[in-house]
């Protein structure tokens, strides 16, 4: 075996893990002690995430994988990331509210059982934990620390969005013959889409998984809200 082959849960995942949970406890503290550190902090994270997509292709192509399938980015993480590094600099609720759910339930997946064969130092292992840990830490601090809570309405709108991503992609796919969003098959790597039946019926369990996560990451601004109105009611 190769000594960098990436194994799930080793000395270096767990590292990640912890500095994932380390920066999400430093960017909260720096919110409650000294806010004009903490917003600068949030920005040079949003600028790292939004460079992640040249310094991933410039990372496959050191390594010489650079192809059509892994050069756009169009993977649900990649989304998400985009989403994060928007909502750091310009604290956008649309953006805001694309990286809480889309990082919550699908890229915290990926930072768990990550689709990844390179192991630290590679660069690939650099860039796919800056991805996908920088997405999750800023999914959760937008909505704690930041105060950015979902807004009425938003399942319903991150549904359709996440439906006509999924569309898009999948045209994309057909047309160049790629995999993005692993809509075609499946990750290499042990994943949950291992339990989700095979192609092409994982797709609806995800659309059904998707829903139900989303309605789970949704539910406790809705039940906060509906505390909150004087008649106990309140938009979904």
């Amino acid at each position: 075996m190769p000594p960098y082959d990436f194994q799930a849960f080793s000395r270096s995942h767990i590292a990640v893990l912890a500095a994932c949970l380390a920066a999400l406890v430093l960017l909260a503290f720096l919110r409650r002690v000294n806010e004009s550190l903490a917003v600068r902090a949030e920005r040079v994270l949003g600028f790292l995430l939004l460079l992640i997509w040249p310094l991933t292709v410039l990372a496959y192509w050191h390594t010489g994988i650079l192809s059509l399938g892994n050069a756009l980015p169009l993977h649900y993480c990649d989304i998400a990331g985009i989403a994060a590094g928007l909502a750091l600099l310009t604290r956008r609720q649309t953006a805001c509210e694309v990286v809480y759910y889309l990082g919550l339930a699908g890229t915290l997946q990926g930072l768990l059982t990550p689709n990844l064969k390179a192991d630290f130092p590679d660069p690939r292992f650099l860039v796919f934990f800056l991805l996908h840990g920088g997405v999750v830490v800023t999914a959760l601090h937008v909505v704690t620390s930041m105060g950015r809570a979902p807004r009425p309405g938003a399942l319903r709108r991150m549904l359709a969005f996440t439906l006509g991503y999924a569309a898009l992609t999948g045209l994309i796919n057909t047309a160049l013959g790629t995999n993005y969003a692993f809509l075609c098959r499946k990750p290499e790597q042990a994943s949950l889409m291992d339990h989700l039946g095979p192609w092409p019926w994982y797709i609806g369990s995800l659309v059904l998984l998707a829903f139900v996560l989303y309605s789970l990451l949704h539910l406790p601004f809705h039940l906060a809200r509906r505390k909150a109105a004087p008649d106990g009611d309140a938009a979904a």
